[in-house]
């Protein structure tokens, strides 16, 4: 291997981490560990600019909207995109995609429409598209892929079409692990005149991502996967996109002025902005971007990518597992999943945690994928650049005991 996995010089700044060595946490495609750097800028925020921002003209507040707009500028470079403004700021990627389905929706939508989604969406990229082509009388058309896991030019060809008024993808699926051509998939959708949206929940903690380069209308995103906190996500859209929509939520701050009867919208991105923000936690996400910036996005991609492939190889090297997805381990991002033979997965997940190691187990809010597949639930393992060969091991060790568990 190229990238020396069998080290680890991250896991000293993950304060979790540090004082439970004896753990394998396996588990970061659900929420990453956060580095000491994060935890300190939250407090921070408390400890010395804690104010409601934009609403103050004493020098607290002044701060406080400082802070925001630096980590919304932080946001914009790291995800390719040249306009700050063009970042709103959500809870998280559920409801960065909500805000985009539910006011995208009626504004483009009629009877005989259709959107065009892939099989492997999380619940968040499946509901809210279900919710609006009911109401406009549209049609839910899905990219499925190959045995490979891929979705192929002929599939985006066959499904999106003169009739597709919307596309929203996952970058790379939380099942299958699988980077999914979002570039050919946008190529296609405004060949047709369609608006598209990714959803990186799960791409941009492992890879590059550059909204350009995808070509792609909106991409949303969750902090806690980042590294950041919990409850922070954010929508990138293109300035010409958000100024089109109307607003998703409505009260302060979101506000240009309001009469008795009417009111006028502020620009973007506070027109989507309503009430007072999670500035602390928006704060905190500036450093997660910090941190992962200062260790290098490339050499991180690099051992996460080696950490997944080795995850892949050493799994499919127990013969009682069943690997979920590509059987290439160069095709894995950030998970991989499996079954163990004859075994429940809450069951396999429950043992597991007796020997330290923590694995996600059930339909990881994508039913329909796992049911197009033909199976109920299924374990996923998720690596992260604080991860290392040992924890690897400490896996496939548990496994071992799992399986003797059952078969003596």
């Amino acid at each position: 291997m190229s990238t020396d996995i069998a080290t680890n010089p991250y896991k000293a700044d993950f304060p979790l981490l540090a004082s439970h060595p004896e753990l394998a946490f396996l588990d970061s495609a659900a929420t990453a560990q956060r580095p000491a750097a994060v935890l300190d800028a939250q407090r921070s925020f408390y400890e010395t600019m804690n104010a409601n921002p934009l609403r103050g003209l004493y020098q607290l507040s002044v701060d406080a909207t400082q802070a925001i707009e630096d980590a919304r500028a932080k946001v914009a470079r790291f995800v390719g995109a040249t306009d700050p403004a063009e970042v709103v700021f959500t809870r998280n990627a559920s409801e960065s995609l909500n805000l985009i389905a539910k006011t995208l929706g009626p504004t483009v939508l009629h009877e005989g429409d259709e959107v065009c989604i892939s099989i492997m969406e999380h619940h968040s990229n499946l509901i809210p598209w279900q919710q609006v082509c009911r109401a406009a009388g549209a049609r839910l058309v899905y990219l499925r892929p190959d045995e490979r896991g891929v979705i192929t030019d002929e599939e985006i060809a066959n499904k999106i079409g003169p009739r597709t008024r919307i596309v929203s993808v996952t970058h790379v699926s939380n099942v299958l692990g699988v980077e999914n051509p979002v570039r050919a998939i946008a190529d296609a959708a405004h060949a047709q005149g369609a608006t598209v949206i990714a959803d990186a929940a799960q791409s941009l903690p492992h890879v590059h991502v550059d909204v350009r380069a995808l070509g792609v209308d909106a991409l949303a995103f969750s902090a806690h996967k980042l590294g950041g906190p919990m409850g922070i996500g954010g929508l990138w859209g293109t300035r010409e996109l958000l100024e089109s929509l109307p607003p998703f939520l409505t009260g302060g701050e979101m506000i240009d002025s309001v009469t008795e009867d009417d009111a006028v919208w502020a620009p973007i991105p506070e027109k989507f902005e309503a009430g007072t923000q999670d500035a602390a936690g928006i704060y905190a996400t500036g450093a997660a971007i910090d941190y992962i910036c200062e260790h290098g996005r490339d050499e991180l991609e690099a051992r996460e990518r080696e950490l997944a492939a080795c995850l892949c190889e050493q799994l499919q090297a127990l013969p009682f597992i069943q690997i979920v997805g590509p059987a290439d381990p160069r095709a894995h991002v950030g998970a991989v999943s499996f079954n163990v033979e004859g075994i429940h997965p809450h069951d396999v997940s429950s043992l597991l945690d007796t020997k330290d190691v923590a694995i996600r187990a059930g339909h990881h809010c994508a039913q329909p994928l796992l049911t197009w597949m033909g199976i109920e639930s299924c374990c996923r393992a998720s690596v992260a650049f604080y991860n290392d060969r040992a924890d690897i091991d400490k896996l496939v060790d548990g496994l071992k005991f799992v399986w003797e568990v059952f078969h003596g």
